[in-house]
């Protein structure tokens, strides 16, 4: 775990290990890459279970972020879904076409839109919590209770990481005096 600092001289952050060098670096061999196959094969057999209700996992995704009350207006629900407003808006556009759920304007404030769900919309969301039940336990068969509280203590640790990484990326980024047209 020798490896040299990277070219950019970019400080690592306090405490961190070089667990990865560029000379011998192999995706396979990545958490991030290991943890990008899982979310892939567990979205893809999310969906399988879910191909009886015509959801697609662009559209299982949000409405089960408006059954639990995670959103309720688009750009809520596309910081949510991690969307831009545009894909958000086409999500919608075929929930509202599959009778799923409905957009209204706020009468107090015209420029809010709130999304509720229809029958139908609540009818297709109490199924996907047992499908992701059922999915999540089988990809974690063979797991003791102890191996799954420490997999997701270690991956919360990681989500941690990831977020004080961008928070100072995102500090670093204000902190930075913008070019205009006056500036020296």
């Amino acid at each position: 775990m020798n490896c040299a600092p990277s070219p950019q001289g970019t400080p690592a952050p306090p405490a961190a290990v070089a667990f990865y060098c560029a000379k011998d670096y192999r995706p396979e061999e990545s958490a991030g890459y290991l943890m990008r196959q899982i979310l892939t094969m567990v979205s893809q057999e999310v969906e399988r279970q879910l191909a009886h209700t015509g959801l697609t996992n662009a559209q299982w995704v949000p409405l089960f972020k408006l059954y639990t009350g995670q959103a309720s207006t688009p750009a809520e629900l596309a910081r949510e879904c991690q969307l831009d407003a545009g894909a958000m808006t086409r999500t919608l556009d075929r929930m509202e076409a599959k009778g799923l759920c409905l957009r209204e304007r706020s009468v107090t404030d015209r420029r809010v839109v709130t999304i509720t769900l229809t029958a139908a919309g609540h009818q297709a969301a109490k199924v996907i919590p047992e499908a992701l039940s059922r999915v999540q336990n089988a990809h974690l068969a063979g797991f003791s209770e102890e191996e799954f509280v420490l997999l997701k203590n270690l991956l919360r640790r990681i989500l941690t990481n990831a977020r004080a990484i961008h928070s100072a990326q995102l500090q670093n980024t204000n902190a930075q005096p913008t070019k205009g047209p006056h500036a020296a």
